[in-house]
């Protein structure tokens, strides 16, 4: 099953190149969406294109997040030209949706609508931690209240990067590996 990663810049240690290093070797086709500072729905559509509907994964981190809700929300309030629908979504290490994160104040607001994230994926899963700088109400409160989503919170794991010790980190490679949507940390 193909793998799309949309991520902010990050650190060649940081855990999405090491999975899509994971994965290439393991011969599985990954796309990868760098994030700017503005949302870039075309170039999203243009990462998905020719993908098979409700034949790949996606994994959003940071920034990538918002870009995923920007698209679900586009997609839920006009389906044409949306781009195949992901099997499964993991939302890992979203920023707050109400206090913008420097440098990416054109993501804001972030929709936050139900019914978009449910029909804009076969499954969506929400993973991030109890300490995150960026989202500091937490993952659970921010998302997973309002969208009434599953969240798997990682005690003290920061901003899911290198830096917080998720460089390499199975547990995604694991999500990746199962067909199931629940994430196990």
């Amino acid at each position: 099953m193909p793998t799309v990663l949309i991520t902010a810049d990050l650190s060649p240690a940081d855990w999405p190149h090491w999975l899509a290093d994971q994965l290439r070797q393991a011969g599985r086709e990954v796309r990868q969406l760098t994030v700017g500072t503005a949302p870039d729905l075309a170039g999203l559509l243009e990462v998905l294109a020719d993908l098979p509907a409700d034949g790949y994964d996606l994994l959003a981190h940071g920034p990538g997040c918002l870009l995923w809700l920007q698209h679900a929300h586009a997609v839920g309030s006009d389906a044409g030209g949306a781009g195949p629908r992901p099997a499964r979504v993991a939302l890992i290490a979203p920023p707050s949706p109400r206090q913008p994160e420097p440098g990416y104040s054109e993501f804001y607001p972030v929709p936050l609508d139900i019914d978009a994230v449910r029909h804009a994926a076969e499954g969506t899963v929400l993973v991030g931690s109890d300490n995150d700088p960026a989202c500091p109400a937490g993952v659970a409160t921010e998302y997973g209240a309002p969208l009434k989503m599953a969240t798997t919170v990682l005690p003290g794991a920061g901003r899911l990067t290198d830096a917080d010790g998720f460089g390499p980190w199975p547990a995604v490679l694991d999500w990746c590996n199962r067909d199931n949507l629940a994430f196990r940390a």
